[in-house]
């Protein structure tokens, strides 16, 4: 039972990793599509720690209600091994949104600011990483500075688990991010842009609890460094990263994060 509950607690916390186009790979940002515009991504987000794989392939489209708020919807499929057991299904759908509260804009700069909101309903993945009777919610801000040569990100979320069916609760959890990007050479839109980028990530995890009852396993505090990399052709995207853990304060006995690995395709319309 407890590491059914350990694997639900690892499967729902890996689901909730992709980020929206045009912004860090790991961390939030304030991009918005334009009005009416879709946008369709697809990825994988893998995670080595110890003996424990996982490895999750997302689907996501977004719809841009306005130039400032978009809606989508995220469907995550995912692969966990530990133990000598695997585990494979659909994982929970995510409902997500986004406004852009300010924007500025100048001579090829751009500074904006967005919240964020995520809904993850308990109970729509498959039997072993379904969430039965369990509402989770995720509140997110993000603030963007997107120049020329430089970028600047920095964000902050929440992620509010509620208890299941059986009584687990996972542990809630908050996130910074601090996130800096250069381009090396300015380029047009017809032409291939790159963006380098290096990322720090904060993740603070509050141990989970079975029926009241902390885990004494879960929770604790993870830092990472994250080189990442964006590159764009017209309305097409490549993103990726790898975080690299260096600094730790785990609860209990966990397996240390190795790194965590993600590349995301995108696309507009």
């Amino acid at each position: 039972m407890m590491h059914r509950c350990r694997i639900a607690i690892l499967g729902m916390l890996l689901a909730s990793e992709f980020a929206w186009s045009h912004d860090p790979v790991f961390g939030q940002g304030p991009h918005t599509l334009f009005r009416g515009g879709v946008e369709l991504q697809a990825g994988t987000l893998l995670q080595e720690a110890g003996t424990r794989r996982e490895q999750e392939y997302g689907l996501a489209l977004t719809y841009g209600i306005t130039s400032d708020w978009t809606v989508g919807i995220e469907i995550p499929f995912l692969d966990i091994t530990e133990a000598g057991q695997s585990f494979t299904g659909r994982g929970e759908i995510a409902l997500r949104t986004k406004y852009r509260v300010w924007r500025k804009d100048s001579l090829g700069l751009q500074e904006s600011v967005a919240v964020s909101v995520a809904i993850v309903p308990g109970g729509t993945g498959d039997d072993e990483f379904a969430d039965k009777g369990s509402s989770d919610a995720f509140l997110g801000a993000s603030y963007g500075y997107e120049g020329r040569k430089w970028y600047r990100w920095a964000s902050v979320g929440y992620r509010a688990n509620g208890e299941n069916d059986a009584g687990l609760k996972k542990g809630d959890l908050f996130r910074i991010d601090l996130v800096g990007g250069i381009r090396f050479r300015p380029t047009g839109y017809l032409e291939p842009d790159w963006v380098w980028m290096l990322e720090l990530n904060g993740e603070y995890m509050d141990r989970a609890r079975q029926n009241g009852a902390e885990l004494a396993d879960t929770g604790g505090d993870l830092w990472f460094a994250s080189p990442g990399l964006m590159w764009t052709y017209r309305n097409y995207a490549i993103k990726t990263g790898v975080q690299i853990p260096i600094a730790k304060n785990q609860n209990g006995s966990q397996e240390a994060v190795d790194y965590r690995f993600k590349l995301e395709f995108e696309g507009h319309f």
